[in-house]
């Protein structure tokens, strides 16, 4: 054990010793490591230090030469901006100089046209000092008329006073003429009176024609010219249309075999057609075509366009007819309120209700006389808004004339059945629906079957008679016509010492012969005037008629 002690310890101790040995050759040789490393760290850093001195010498000889080289550069630039700015400063001292000349010409022209429109205007100021003048004359001969005037009728009123005083005188006279012819003629007094009312009453009778005529023709020279005028320009400013219309309408067809088809096994085709559409279809040997017929435009309308598209179809049969029927019912009454709203926006009048649109498109299926409903509604608002116009109502008033111009005949196409005439008929429709009093009563009286109490009502009425009246815009039916012919002349032979009555050019003028014998020539005049009195208060006609009264005196002897 100790010798094993011995030798553990003997190698630790020998251990430690060669360490020692070891670490102290260890750092010899490391020192002279580091002491070769230095010396070449050194000999590096002298020749880095060399290196540097000559790049950096080589560097500022670089940056000498570009700076001299950057001065020569902007040497050169400076120059070159200074030779532009130069050139640049005499083309805009030209291009000044050019315009500046330029400037001085127009300035001058602009001179010379002021001096040649002073030149044009001075003959027209001299033109309107004379108008003045002409204007200051004729200010002077209005007030020295107007002098004339007042001291005409202060004469007039002096006249007048004498002839009262005549007129009384004469009257007195009269009863002492009276007093005597009944002491003459021993008439008793009851027979004295009837005599003596006969005679004042023939004699007013002929003083009141005598006052009437000339009343008449005093408003004629003073109203008449006037409203000729107004009249006339409202009819020339208007442009209408000729227009026709039937109650029936005719379907062509392609071939005559469609009318088998069209009427159906049994005719059960057309009589479910007839139900739907209410009108009455006609198929009978006209070739290639069916007639259709309706009082109600609407329902013929609907009739023709729904068989136009079961034969355009090609399947035709109850069913199909119902919907068909029920389609192009749907689709005009679409097209009836946008006629009716394109009419409204056409005449510029707003507010109108809906339902009264939807009636005034539904004018446009309906026709009076063969004139179109709603071509006539139409030029009748256009007249009635001229004829306001040229009478010099308000804006509002113009509006209100043309409204009721467009809605006066609106009863003709109500919906529902009544026994009421249209113009009534239409008064409550418009009252319904809110329209203004004006309105209501102008639409109510264009047939003078209610009272007038505005100055609207009588131009509705006047513009629905022009309307009508114009050559070619309705078609008379030949009955009616040939009746109203006849009543004139009757009218005419009913006053006596009328021998024979003629009615000519189509009843606008009726030519009247008389008995010379029975017929003065003042009486002439009197009876050409109560004729035309009495056809105005008991007739209706379009336009006016011309009475003219025939008066000759004939002497017939014979040689035998």
């Amino acid at each position: 054990m100790d010798i094993g002690t011995g030798l553990l310890i003997g190698l630790v101790v020998g251990a430690i010793i060669g360490y020692i040995i070891v670490n102290v050759f260890g750092k010899k040789a490391q020192q002279s490591r580091v002491d070769e490393m230095n010396a070449k760290a050194d000999q590096q850093i002298k020749e880095a230090r060399v290196s540097a001195d000559r790049i950096i010498k080589d560097a500022k000889s670089k940056a000498e030469n570009m700076s001299q080289k950057a001065e020569l550069h902007n040497e050169k630039i400076k120059n070159k901006k200074i030779a532009e700015a130069k050139e640049r400063f005499s083309r805009l001292k030209v291009e000044f100089e050019a315009s500046k000349a330029d400037h001085m010409v127009a300035m001058k022209e602009r001179e010379m046209e002021v001096k040649a429109q002073e030149a044009e205007l001075k003959p027209k100021l001299d033109k309107i000092k004379g108008e003045r003048k002409e204007v200051e004359n004729l200010r002077q001969e209005v007030e020295q008329r107007d002098a004339d005037i007042k001291r005409i009728r202060q004469n007039l009123d002096t006249q007048l006073k004498i002839v009262a005083k005549k007129k009384e005188e004469l009257d007195n006279a009269n009863e002492k003429h009276i007093k005597a012819l009944e002491t003459v003629a021993k008439l008793s007094e009851q027979e004295a009176k009837e005599q003596l009312l006969e005679a004042v009453k023939a004699k007013a009778e002929t003083d009141a024609m005598a006052i009437v005529k000339e009343t008449v023709e005093q408003a004629k020279v003073t109203a008449n010219k006037e409203a000729k005028k107004i009249v006339i320009q409202s009819i020339q400013r208007m442009c209408a249309e000729y227009t026709i219309e039937n109650t029936v309408s005719v379907f062509n067809l392609e071939s005559d075999d469609l009318k088998g088809q069209i009427i159906g096994r049994e005719g059960r085709n057309i009589r479910a057609l007839e139900a739907a559409t209410g009108a009455e279809i006609v198929v009978d040997d006209t070739p290639e075509a069916i007639v259709i017929s309706s009082f109600d435009p609407i329902r013929r309308e609907v009739c023709r366009l729904s068989l136009k598209r079961l034969v355009a179809d090609g399947r035709i049969h109850p069913a199909r007819i119902e919907e068909v029927v029920a389609k192009t019912r749907k689709q005009l009454n679409e097209q009836i309120v946008e006629i009716g709203e394109r009419t409204v926006i056409e005449l510029d009048l707003h507010g109108l209700d809906a339902y009264l649109v939807k009636m005034v498109g539904r004018m446009r299926f309906r026709s009076s006389y063969g004139q179109n409903l709603l071509k006539h509604s139409i030029e009748t608002a256009h007249l009635c808004a001229i004829m306001a116009a040229e009478l010099g109502l308000s804006p509002k008033q113009v509006k209100q004339a043309k409204r009721a111009g467009l809605l006066h005949d609106l009863g003709k196409v109500a919906e529902e059945e009544s026994e009421l005439s249209h113009a009534i008929l239409g008064m409550k429709i418009c009252e319904k629906h809110k329209e203004s009093a004006v309105v209501c009563n102008a639409v109510g009286a264009h047939h003078d079957e209610i009272e007038m109490n505005n100055i609207i009502s009588p131009i509705v009425q006047a513009c629905d008679a022009i309307s009508g009246a114009r050559p070619g815009a309705r078609r008379e039916i030949l009955e009616s016509y040939l009746k109203r012919i006849g009543e004139l002349e009757e009218l005419a032979l009913a006053h006596e010492g009328v021998q024979k009555a003629y009615a000519m050019q189509a009843g606008r003028e009726l030519r009247v012969i008389v008995e010379s014998e029975k017929v003065t020539d003042q009486h002439a005049d009197d009876l050409s005037f109560m004729i035309s009195q009495k056809i105005q208060d008991e007739m209706q006609y379009p336009g006016q008629i011309k009475v003219t009264v025939i008066r000759e005196k004939r002497a017939v002897s014979f040689a035998r």
